[in-house]
């Protein structure tokens, strides 16, 4: 089954479904296939608006921890490469984004969602930054996206504690729009991306780079220096620890 699954919904909406068993663990290959599946997407005029779902219990749990404790520099630089250069093109995305949280979104499976325009979630649903507990700091792109779709006091709390916020408290801080209950989450995403499809599409893509156009540059500018690759790794002495602490 493949990783990254498309579905032509009609109506200018296609469903993009995250489905890399069991927990959408992020991987450079993982990723880079998201970033090339919304290249095909910006790139086909037929489509007006995507929704981003998963096909797994959970939307995504970031890191795959078992694997990473294991990366040396090359392959930590790489995850670095993929977060920044794929969520950047999700977070530039030109057309309208609508994710359908049905579980968990936890440390880089977060950026699926912060990355997005409209963002239902399901009632059980988690959101969280694990990264401060797994001994590790946040690549240009992921921390310029949560500055830029954060508001200071859930930044703190979320990257400080490392520890997880409901659906509810979500929705209080804005990281979530509406809260719909499991059976209707997928048909309300739709309904959603079907309205959002209407809006005039190259108005969609000028006030959406209004928006974001200072954080992109950034990335952008980042990237061009050298972020995508640091110096000895993205790891410090204190990752492994911490991984495997987090591993049990």
């Amino acid at each position: 089954m493949a990783e990254i699954e498309l579905n032509d919904l009609g109506g200018g909406v296609t469903m993009l479904t995250l489905n890399c068993a069991p927990v959408n663990a992020l991987s450079p290959g993982f990723l880079d296939a998201f970033g090339a599946t919304l290249d095909r997407l910006e790139a086909d005029e037929n489509v007006r608006a995507v929704v981003l779902s998963s096909g797994c219990k959970v939307f995504s749990a970031g890191l795959d921890l078992k694997a990473a404790q294991h990366f040396g520099p090359e392959e930590q630089n790489d995850i670095a490469r993929a977060l920044n250069d794929d969520f950047l093109k999700l977070f530039a995305f030109p057309k309208p984004v609508i994710a359908a949280v049905n579980g968990a979104a936890i440390a880089g499976g977060l950026f699926f969602v912060l990355g997005s325009d409209y963002r239902l979630s399901a009632p059980r649903a988690q959101f969280g930054l694990a990264e401060v507990r797994v001994g590790v700091d946040f690549p240009v792109g992921p921390m310029e996206i949560a500055r830029a779709t954060l508001d200071p006091n859930t930044l703190r709390r979320l990257m400080l504690t490392g520890q997880p916020i409901t659906s509810e408290i979500a929705l209080q801080a804005g990281i979530v729009d509406e809260i719909v209950p499991d059976d209707d989450l997928l048909n309300t995403a739709c309904t959603k991306a079907a309205e959002m499809a209407q809006i005039p599409p190259k108005s969609y893509a000028l006030v959406k780079a209004q928006i974001r156009s200072e954080t992109i540059g950034r990335i952008t500018t980042a990237v061009s220096q050298g972020a995508n690759a640091p110096e000895g790794g993205w790891f410090s002495d204190e990752t492994l620890p911490a991984m495997q602490r987090m591993i049990g």
